[in-house]
C-alpha cells in the first residue's frame, strides 16, 4: 500500500482518485529505456467521470475479437432495433430471475486499441488486453486475481499486415501521455499469466456491499438514492478534485452520471439480482437511452447494443481533465435473455486533432498533449477505441480459487 500511496500522490491534481487496483493497473509506462508492457488505461471499472457535449445518434458496426485474437462476427448493416425500453425491460424481467450466492464472481477483460504505424494509409491496430477475475464475499471482502494477456492485432487484416512486418514480438508506438519518447506493446503469448492480489474491502462509488444490497428495488426509488452519490462526474473541471452530487448534475450529464453507476451495478458491483433488475428498468426510463440493434461484443458474443446520449471529451473513468484529443461515444451491449451487461465499449466520435499543455512530468519537463502520439490518432468515427467485457458475471457458492 505505501508504493500505491506514493504513486496516487505522483498524480496531478488533476487525476480522480482511484482504488488501489485502478491505479496499480494503470502505472506500467516507462520510456524507451526498457521493452514494458505498456498499459495507459485499462478500465476497471471505467465507470467514474460523465462528461457533457453533443447528442451523437445512429447505430456503428465494429469488428468485434475473439480471445484467440481473430475476428469475431462482426455486425453488418443492422435495422433499427426495438425501442429502448422494450430491451431493457425484457434484460430486467430475466435478470431478477437470476440466483443468488455467496460470492459476487466477476471475469473481465479490458481492451485499449492502438495504432502501429506512420501513417492512416499504413498502419495496424493492436487491442492491448488485461484481465481480472474478482470473487467479492457479502462481507465486503474482493479477492482479485490479475490476468496478464498478450496484447494481439485487432482484426484478420491487422493481422494480415503484423506478420508482413515479421510478426514483431514487441511493437513501438508513440507514448500519448505527453512525455515524448515510445512505449512497447508486448505482443508474445509466453507474457500471459495470472497473479492474485491481496484481499481487500471495497467499496463502489463509496457505496458497501451492505448498502448495495439494501438498494431500492423499485427504479423511481433507485434513481432517487443514486442521485445522492458523490463523485467527479465532468471530464472537464476547473477544481479538480472537487465531488458533487449526482443530483447537482442537469439534462444529459445526470443521465451519464447515472449510466456510469448502473454499469458498475450491472458488472463488477456485487447487486441482488432484484437490484440488478431495477437498474435495468432505471436505465429504460432515463432520455437518450436506446437500442440501436445487434452486435458482437469483444469476446464475440451476440447482444443487443445500448447507446448512451452523450459524445464525450474523453473516455469516462480517467480524469477530470480531458487526456485525449477526440471524443467518443459509449455502448452497452446487453444480454436481454439472461439479464447481463456483456461488454461496455467506447467509440471514437471524432477522431484526436490539435494539441493541449498537460502539467510538468517528474523530471519537470514541460509536456503537452499531441494528436500525432494518440492511440487512435488513425481512427476514423465508429471504430472501436477501448472496451471492458465481462466474460463472467455471476453469484455462486463456489470460493475463490
Amino acid at each position: 500500500m505505501n508504493e500505491l500511496d506514493a504513486l496516487r500522490q505522483m498524480r496531478t491534481a488533476l487525476a480522480v482518485e482511484e482504488s488501489p487496483e485502478e491505479l496499480a493497473l494503470r502505472t506500467g509506462w516507462r520510456a524507451e529505456a526498457a521493452p514494458v508492457r505498456s498499459r495507459r488505461r485499462p478500465r476497471l471499472p471505467l465507470l467514474g467521470v460523465a462528461a457533457a457535449t453533443a447528442v451523437v445518434a445512429g447505430a456503428v458496426a465494429v469488428v468485434a475479437l475473439r480471445p484467440d485474437g481473430g475476428a469475431a462476427p462482426g455486425p453488418k448493416a443492422v435495422p433499427p432495433g426495438p425501442e429502448r425500453g422494450n430491451v431493457l425491460l425484457v434484460a430486467a424481467t430475466n435478470a431478477q430471475k437470476a440466483p443468488g450466492g455467496t460470492y459476487w464472481h466477476t471475469k473481465t477483460v479490458m481492451g485499449d486499441v492502438y495504432a502501429v504505424g506512420k501513417s492512416a494509409a499504413n498502419h495496424y491496430k493492436v487491442d492491448s488486453r488485461q484481465g481480472n477475475e474478482t470473487w467479492t464475499g457479502r462481507d465486503g471482502t474482493r479477492h482479485m486475481t490479475h490476468i496478464e494477456l498478450a496484447d494481439v492485432p485487432l482484426t484478420a487484416q491487422d493481422r494480415q499486415k503484423w506478420r508482413a512486418a515479421g510478426s514483431p514480438e514487441w511493437v513501438s508506438i508513440p507514448n500519448p501521455e505527453g512525455g515524448g519518447g515510445q512505449a512497447k506493446l508486448d505482443m508474445r503469448q509466453s507474457s500471459a499469466g495470472r497473479s492474485p492480489w491481496r484481499a481487500s474491502v471495497e467499496r463502489f462509488y463509496g457505496m458497501t456491499v451492505a448498502q448495495i444490497a439494501e438498494l431500492p428495488t423499485r427504479p423511481e426509488a433507485l434513481e432517487k438514492r443514486l442521485l445522492s452519490l458523490k463523485g467527479h462526474w465532468h471530464a472537464v473541471s476547473s477544481d479538480g478534485e472537487r465531488e458533487e452530487p449526482i443530483r447537482a448534475l442537469r439534462g444529459q450529464e445526470r443521465v451519464r452520471a447515472l449510466s456510469d453507476v448502473a454499469g458498475t451495478l450491472l458488472s463488477t458491483a456485487p447487486a441482488p439480482p432484484q437490484v440488478r433488475a431495477a437498474v435495468f428498468r432505471m436505465l429504460a426510463d432515463l432520455p437518450g437511452v436506446r437500442a440501436e440493434g445487434k452486435a458482437a461484443d469483444p469476446l464475440g458474443r451476440t447482444g443487443t447494443v445500448v447507446s448512451l446520449p452523450l459524445r464525450t471529451t474523453t473516455p469516462l473513468g480517467l480524469y477530470t481533465a480531458p487526456k485525449q484529443l477526440g471524443t467518443y461515444r459509449r455502448q452497452f451491449i446487453v444480454d436481454p435473455a439472461t439479464g447481463s451487461l456483456l461488454a461496455i465499449r467506447d467509440l471514437v466520435a471524432t477522431p484526436p486533432r490539435g494539441s493541449r499543455p498537460l502539467p510538468p512530468g517528474d523530471d519537470g519537463k514541460p509536456r503537452a498533449l499531441k494528436a500525432e502520439d494518440m492511440p487512435d490518432r488513425f481512427h476514423r468515427p465508429g471504430e472501436l477505441a477501448a472496451y471492458q467485457a465481462f466474460e463472467v458475471t455471476e453469484w455462486t457458492d463456489a470460493p475463490p480459487r
